[in-house]
């Protein structure tokens, strides 16, 4: 009996361990967060700057739209609309100085400013700038995986036409 447990006992905890390891990172894969979240009818924005996300690389994938909006009281937000992403852990929002970093190199080596947790890897979703944040200097917005250092898409921030 005890030569069974000094073996059982190990065993167990590393499946355990390993069981968790493996939910934690690939569970994003098949389970998708999604989100539907509407502007209050009487904020009123201006738009300062859009842009459409794009694919990192075949793996990591987006698609969908990204706005940054001013309110009537100088605040400023970071709208996305038509929002799809491809699911990870540990993904974040960053407003990134350069304009293309389509590397995770790229965004590493320019400035950026994070705006939190990605709420969903789908739909409409907002996200409050900090009022300390010169919006000027920032050319795109990213989906970052903070865990792994990866970036999953990057929207290129322009002014209307």
């Amino acid at each position: 009996m005890m030569r069974f447990l000094k073996i059982a006992l190990p065993v167990f905890v590393v499946g355990f361990l390993a069981g968790n390891a493996f939910w934690y990172l690939f569970s994003p894969l098949w389970i998708d967060q999604v989100v539907s979240e509407a502007l209050p009818d009487e904020l009123m924005v201006s738009v300062i700057s859009l842009g459409a996300f794009q694919d990192a690389d075949r793996a990591h994938q987006g698609a969908g739209n990204a706005l940054l909006l001013q309110t009537a009281t100088g605040s400023h937000l970071m709208r996305f609309t038509e929002f799809e992403v491809t699911n990870g852990p540990d993904l974040e929002v960053w407003l990134v100085a350069d304009d293309t970093p389509f590397s995770s190199g790229a965004v590493l080596a320019s400035e950026w400013v994070s705006l939190g947790q990605l709420k969903g890897n789908i739909g409409d979703q907002t996200y409050t700038i900090p009022d300390d944040v010169d919006v000027s200097q920032f050319g795109s917005v990213v989906i970052w995986c903070e865990q792994f250092s990866v970036l999953f898409s990057v929207a290129t921030l322009e002014e209307p036409s």
